[in-house]
């Protein structure tokens, strides 16, 4: 009886303690806002991939483009703790070597509200490591919930 007791519990530790691909996705995103929060730009470099794009969508439905090495300097400048982008994971999807992320967000700054919006993130998968490859997100200041 407590061999078969010893055989259940690391079973279900084995299966219960292995990560899964929806959680090492979700890793990679929050890798990417705790580098924001801490002005972390290694950190915030190393949620991206190689090539990766990164856009916002205006009010007026422009498209506007941002390097990731503008990006990675900005966020590095920042005040530590002073940029805290609150998301919540609300769809995730995998397919192979690509998922794709919808995050609603709220954006603080110093503390303060600053905006909201939704983050759609395409992650792709190389050498064993979810990367972010795109990133387009809306900015809004109306509609919040906070």
């Amino acid at each position: 009886m407590k061999i078969l007791s010893l055989i259940f519990i690391l079973a279900s530790s084995f299966f219960f303690g292995q990560k899964t691909e929806e959680d090492a996705v979700k890793s990679t995103v929050n890798q990417l806002f705790t580098g924001m929060k801490n002005s972390d730009s290694l950190l915030i470099r190393n949620s991206f991939s190689k090539n990766a794009v990164l856009q916002t969508i205006t009010k007026t439905g422009e498209v506007k483009n941002e390097s990731i090495d503008n990006f990675v300097r900005s966020i590095s400048k920042a005040e530590k703790q002073s940029l805290d982008e609150r998301i919540i994971f609300s769809n995730i999807l995998i397919d192979g070597n690509l998922a794709s992320v919808w995050t609603p967000y709220e954006f603080y700054y110093k503390g303060q509200f600053s905006h909201c919006g939704v983050n759609s993130f395409q992650l792709v998968k190389s050498n064993n490591e979810w990367k972010i490859q795109y990133i387009i997100d809306t900015r809004r200041k109306d509609n919040c919930k906070k």
